[in-house]
């Protein structure tokens, strides 16, 4: 469970998520878990997540969207109008939009809305955020969903106090599952920094050789301890107790890191499967099934395919289905050994909006099946140091759970760009600290560790897009601001230039333009055989989340009278010979269709190529009772899921669609 510090200079939080996910995910996760007698799971609370959620005791004075959301809109200003409905939009539309009618019409009104529909717009979009916990138990919120429309003033002051009040109860729930036992709780460095990153640079470089990192970095030693010490202080505050696990940001590790944690108490990590097995790189019994010591710290390596399964894909199934799947899918480990103990761990909030319903029938089921099934036994992280079946590490890899890697938060150069001007920073600092009294060392302190977050590093460069860029690397670049304005130092005009380039989410998606007729050979043969395709970047897709993206990185598509055309670009080489299928569901019909990625397919108007790329042909009159589809592709292996495309749902195509208002002459 984690959010960035949205604070800035002035300590408001400049964006909502803490607070729209507190109301829908924070409470909701632990509930579901609770509703089943006997089943365990660990949670990992981040610092800034805890010290944002505090500041719900004052919200209209804290959090800048409720500021703006609890006036009546003839009291705003145009741009924080336009502002306030474009963060309300951001809400995933499939699943949290599209079931709430009136949500649905508002989002869709193609004339500016009136004060009395912004009303309604601002009341509904709050209400969509609202978890099932809160649909059910709460009141006011029940109340209000009944309502439906025609809201006022009044009752937007009345859900924002049912809201706030709601939020105080989040923590301490969590405080009394951990002390009954339910749940164990660990956390992370203070402001989610990527700890090997600050203890040492190069770590970038020995765990990717090819990335560029900065020339003149320097250690930032010191404040990766202050990282994890602060940490640790604020979770005794807040549970009364200090934390014996830790989940290193983004689970970031080296073996310097490890001994930071270990100095300080802290009994277990947790990483991902990647770094595991770089660390046992000649080692041919690597056994991810087992709990594994590093220097007297106990260790958990995640399987990154299961927890990807429900990170991704799953919210593509019925939650029946997902959770039989996942359970056919366990089963052969539990039956490989009776004492394998399996690591699923996956982000905690940002997966179950693109589900139906937040995921509550997924987990539901899931947790009901782990509940009735004699093989399977949950146990928490706490549990898994005790656990007797281990292996023993010698050495331990730097990298983190997305490609073993922190190529995530360096090498790009926006990302350098970043690192470098912290570095300048420091080093101004360190030529100014004369006359500083000691408040205003500990504020440029609480700076310094602000920009070191991973968050904004994210964000900058090309692998993951948002909407709200600029707002991140404001955000960024106004701690370092604040830092030379504490020092008495008009700040480099460079830290008022943005780093990022604004990227628009849409970028990823582009319609077709005209028909297409396309060779269906599996060859790159022409440029001019896929003009006025359609196109999808599935390297561009994932944003507050990640995966190991699949193979396939571009999906190429269009159609003329009688066929719908695809082309999947990306390491194709490596599905060759590998015994996979590729699947294609029409979701109108439910109706799927399975190819052999070994051997060409050409019948009865459908036509699979592999060559270069693959390349397929579908006949329309398989889609013949419908004007448009919704096409969605699977790449298997036996029931294993390699990858599922398009990564934001399913591809629609309008049938009948004739690309008139595109024609020139």
């Amino acid at each position: 469970m984690h959010q960035p510090d949205y604070r800035g200079s002035d300590g408001v939080m400049s964006m909502p998520w803490v607070f729209l996910h507190g109301i829908k995910d924070y409470y909701e996760m632990p509930w579901l878990l609770s509703r089943h007698e006997g089943i365990k799971a660990s949670f990992n609370i981040t610092a800034p997540l805890i010290e944002q959620l505090n500041l719900y005791a004052k919200p209209l004075e804290y959090d800048y969207f409720l500021s703006l959301w609890h006036k009546h809109p003839k009291e705003l200003e145009q741009k924080q109008r336009e502002w306030l409905i474009k963060t309300c939009k951001s809400t995933q539309y499939e699943t949290m939009v599209q079931p709430i009618a009136h949500f649905k019409a508002l989002y869709n009104k193609k004339e500016a809305l009136s004060d009395e529909e912004l009303i309604d717009f601002e009341m509904v979009f709050m209400l969509a955020w609202c978890g099932n916990y809160l649909r059910e138990e709460n009141a006011t919120v029940k109340k209000l969903f009944k309502k439906e429309k025609n809201f006022t003033q009044e009752d937007k002051a009345e859900l924002l106090d049912a809201l706030t009040a709601f939020i105080k109860t989040i923590l301490p729930f969590y405080a009394k599952l951990q002390k009954e036992g339910v749940i164990s709780l660990s956390t992370t460095p203070y402001n989610h920094p990527i700890l090997p990153l600050l203890l040492n640079m190069e770590n970038a470089k020995i765990a990717n050789s090819h990335t560029t990192i900065v020339e003149n970095h320097i250690s930032l030693r010191e404040d990766a301890i202050e990282q994890v010490e602060r940490s640790i202080k604020l979770y005794e505050e807040t549970f009364a107790a200090k934390p014996t696990g830790f989940w290193p940001a983004e689970g970031a590790v080296d073996e310097e890191s490890v001994a930071i944690y270990k100095e300080r108490g802290i009994k277990w990590i947790a990483t991902d499967e990647a770094i595991l097995f770089r660390s046992l790189e000649d080692d041919k019994r690597a056994n991810l099934y087992k709990p594994y010591d590093f220097k007297g710290v106990s260790m958990g390596f995640r399987d990154h395919g299961l927890s990807d399964l429900i990170g991704f894909n799953y919210r593509f199934k019925s939650g029946e289905s997902a959770s039989e799947h996942f359970m056919h899918i366990v089963e052969p480990i539990a039956q490989e050994s009776d004492d394998a103990t399996l690591f699923v761990i996956l982000d905690g909030e940002n997966a179950w909006e693109f589900f139906e319903n937040n995921a509550y029938d997924f987990f539901t089921e899931l947790y009901s099946k782990f509940s009735s099934t004699p093989w399977c036994k949950t146990i928490t992280m706490d549990e898994m140091t005790k656990v007797k079946n281990r292996g023993a590490l010698e050495k331990l890899a730097a990298g983190s759970w997305i490609h073993g890697n922190f190529d995530t938060w360096s090498g790009h150069s926006e990302k350098n760009r970043a690192w470098e001007l912290i570095y300048q920073t420091k080093r101004d600092f360190a030529r100014h600290t004369q006359d500083l009294n000691e408040m205003t060392l500990e504020a440029i302190k609480f700076h310094f560790l602000a920009a070191e977050c991973s968050d904004w590093f994210w964000w900058y460069g090309d692998d993951h897009v948002t909407e709200f860029s600029l707002e991140f690397d404001a955000l960024f670049r106004g701690h370092l601001i604040t830092i030379y304005e504490l020092l008495h130092i008009h700040p480099p005009a460079e830290l008022f230039t943005p780093i990022v380039a604004h990227k628009k989410q849409a970028s990823f998606f582009l319609k077709p333009q005209s028909s297409i007729s396309p060779l269906i050979d599996g060859k790159d043969n022409s440029f001019f055989e896929w003009l006025g395709s359609g196109s999808i970047d599935e390297s561009k897709l994932y944003s507050t989340m990640d995966r190991v993206r699949g193979p396939i990185e571009m999906i190429l598509y269009g159609q003329d009278e009688t066929s719908i055309y695809l082309a999947f670009t990306g390491e194709v080489q490596k599905l060759l010979g590998s015994n996979l299928q590729l699947e294609v569901t029409i979701e109108e019909s439910g109706e799927s269709l399975r190819f052999d990625m070994d051997s060409d397919y050409d019948k009865d108007g459908a036509k699979l190529m592999i060559d270069e790329r693959i390349e397929l042909e579908l006949p329309k009159h398989c889609c013949a009772n419908f004007t448009q589809v919704h096409l969605r592709f699977e790449i298997l292996q036996g029931r294993e899921i390699i990858q599922t495309m398009p990564g934001y749902g399913a591809l629609k195509i309008d049938l009948y669609e004739s690309y008139a208002a595109n024609w020139f002459v």
